[in-house]
């Protein structure tokens, strides 16, 4: 029986993968020494890759940090409420955002050959780029949950040493930094309220 993809597209997902997903996932702040192979961040990039961007820009750069030699380099840079964390976690992953991403678009916008033109103004690109790569941040955390990763998002480093650290020399810019891996329940917090329908959204 041949794979009806439009019907799928109508289907929702399973409550089992929603929990998955959003209403059982945490935020881990503890992680077991369970390894992440390379072939699943490899596959995690290739889920993450998929969702979209406008005109296809996907400004997104990531710097997957698995050896401990690697991510002793990262740790100093963090908040100091990171960095146990940060060195307990099999895999730090930094999101960074490309600001030149338009010399890309021959490639990945090919139908409008003009593309590149569109992003001559810094201050515009810079500002396509933050906001893009910032969604395909999160495209990669639902990405990681999606296949079975726990999933520690953290905003508290030094931007300017990781750029110097891990990007000098590029056009990349640092956006935030993930703790990526097989999270325990250890320094778990309760789960925080959220704000009601009413509060965060209105239907007109």
């Amino acid at each position: 029986m041949a794979f009806d993809s439009a019907a799928a597209r109508d289907l929702p997902l399973s409550d089992a993968a929603l929990e998955q997903l959003f209403t059982r996932a945490r935020t881990r702040n503890a992680w077991t020494d369970r390894a992440v192979s390379v072939d699943l961040l490899h596959r995690l990039y290739d889920l993450t890759k998929l969702g979209p961007t406008a005109v296809n820009a996907t400004p997104a750069r990531f710097v997957f940090l698995t050896s401990p030699e690697a991510r002793a380099r990262l740790a100093p840079l963090m908040s100091e409420a990171n960095r146990a964390k940060t060195l307990q976690a099999p895999v730090n992953v930094i999101i960074g955002q490309d600001v030149e991403f338009h010399e890309h678009l021959p490639v990945l916008f090919p139908h409008a050959p003009g593309a590149k033109d569109w992003f001559a103004d810094e201050a515009g690109r810079r500002e396509t780029a933050f906001r893009n790569a910032s969604l395909q941040g999160g495209y990669f955390l639902l990405a990681a949950r999606a296949l079975g990763l726990d999933v520690g998002p953290m905003s508290g480093f030094d931007a300017a040493a990781v750029k110097a650290e891990f990007f000098a020399g590029t056009t990349v810019e640092p956006n935030f930094i993930v703790n990526l891996g097989y999270g325990s329940d250890e320094n778990l917090f309760p789960r925080s309220p959220r704000l009601s329908f009413d509060e965060a959204a209105a239907i007109l």
